[in-house]
């Protein structure tokens, strides 16, 4: 596996694949990976010709307050995990090399709607960002298909919408979570949880489990986000949001049969995120 810093240096070293027709496959990350990243490259692999990783903690996506600084970066450690799972090409580049100009000058990518409530309510601006970065990469690496974990929901929703209003030719491919033995959702700021915090942290899935099963059973729907907000209180979480939606993110109507759970919560200095798939009764 081959790492690159420059954009000159990704787009030489993509000319002659992309001239020999290979199929090429991006998976764009923040690094710190665990299993979770690993199976998008996996699933890369068993679509694409060559495997374009990324690593680049974007910081248009942080606000103000959030865990720039001290978002794990741990380079090394990727870039073997990386090899090993059979990534071609690692993109690693430095933030003046994305944003040459800073930020404050940066064009920027937005996308309504979807974007809107739930973590983007939480954290504004956060999916400009995204859209942001996610755009700059698919100019660069200008792959055919590329892969997003499904824990990240909405950023998935978005990227999808993305590629839509953009009439980018690029098939979105969603993974399902990769989830530890007790049910939480692997993430990279699981590790800043303490060990106390980490086996209180399942009950997040825990809590979404008992809230699809009642809902299921054709439990009412308020009713039921209100006992299971609860129930994340007293599990000591600080629930950020807990909703219902259709797949598509808008709301619930008569028709709706498939929906989805999102709930983000605090847990010391965490906040984990999480989904849950629902089929509501007719």
């Amino acid at each position: 596996m081959h790492t690159l810093e420059s954009i000159a240096a990704l787009r030489e070293a993509l000319a002659g694949p992309r001239r020999a027709g290979q199929r090429i496959g991006l998976v764009p990350t923040m690094g710190n990976l665990h299993e979770g990243h690993l199976a998008l490259v996996a699933e890369a692999k068993r679509h694409a010709d060559l495997v374009v990783a990324t690593i680049f903690v974007n910081p248009m996506q942080f606000g103000a307050g959030e865990d720039l600084d001290a978002y794990p970066r741990t380079l090394a450690e990727d870039q073997a995990r990386l090899a090993a799972a059979g990534c071609d090409l690692l993109f690693a580049p430095q933030s003046s090399e994305i944003y040459p100009r800073g930020l404050e000058a940066q064009t920027r990518v937005s996308v309504p709607e979807v974007s809107e409530g739930l973590c983007g309510g939480s954290r504004p601006g956060h999916f400009d960002g995204v859209a942001t970065i996610v755009t700059m990469l698919f100019n660069l690496v200008q792959p055919q298909l590329a892969c997003f974990g499904e824990k990240d929901y909405q950023q998935l929703a978005v990227i999808r919408r993305l590629v839509t209003d953009l009439h980018l030719p690029i098939e979105i491919i969603g993974v399902p979570i990769v989830r530890a033995a007790d049910g939480l959702a692997l993430s990279s700021r699981n590790g800043y949880l303490s060990e106390a915090e980490r086996a209180q942290a399942p009950g997040l899935y825990r809590t979404l489990c008992e809230l699809r099963d009642a809902l299921e059973a054709g439990g009412d729907p308020g009713q039921g986000l209100a006992e299971a907000e609860a129930t994340l209180a007293k599990r000591g979480f600080s629930p950020d949001y807990l909703e219902l939606r259709a797949q598509d993110l808008g709301p619930l109507t008569e028709s709706t049969r498939h929906a989805v759970i999102l709930a983000a919560a605090r847990l010391g200095p965490a906040r984990l995120i999480d989904n849950l798939t629902v089929n509501l009764p007719r």
